[in-house]
């Protein structure tokens, strides 16, 4: 059993998706592991991962727009603001998706299908550096 870790920062420009695929099959290439399964793991609880289609931009618009309306901020029953407005419809978004993935992997490359990217979902609108954690495990040799 071969394992693999690294850290990326990923730099925000406030509330959205920002792909890092590229940076998940350059560590998968980059990595000893021929066939095995990655976890992504966020380090932040305002902040989200998911995999999503990287085709239509439009997309990453609706998402946006989606969750701005299920979880508006100025909510006045929301007792968690210490950060601002968009302090709890952050942490409420994050539940809401997912802090971890697992992606399997073969010839070492993620198995994505075509239009799949991987993101990171900002929930919060000022700016943030957040931590993925990329871990791979599995065999060198495909067996």
């Amino acid at each position: 059993m071969v394992h693999a870790q690294t850290t990326i920062s990923i730099n925000t420009a406030g509330q959205g998706l920002y792909e890092f695929t590229s940076d998940v099959v350059n560590f998968c290439r980059a990595s000893d592991v021929s066939i095995g399964m990655l976890t992504l793991y966020c380090r932040h609880t305002s902040a989200s991962l998911t995999i999503q289609e990287n085709a239509d931009p439009d997309v990453v618009l609706d998402l946006n727009e989606y969750f701005a309306r299920l979880v508006p901020e100025n909510t006045p029953w929301f007792r968690h603001t210490a950060e601002g407005p968009d302090d709890m419809p952050a942490h409420i978004r994050s539940a809401l998706t997912d802090v971890s993935l697992s992606i399997p992997v073969k010839d070492d490359r993620p198995l994505l299908g075509t239009w799949q990217g991987v993101y990171l979902f900002e929930h919060r609108v000022r700016p943030h550096t957040r931590i993925v954690v990329l871990h791979l495990n599995g065999d060198d040799v495909i067996r």
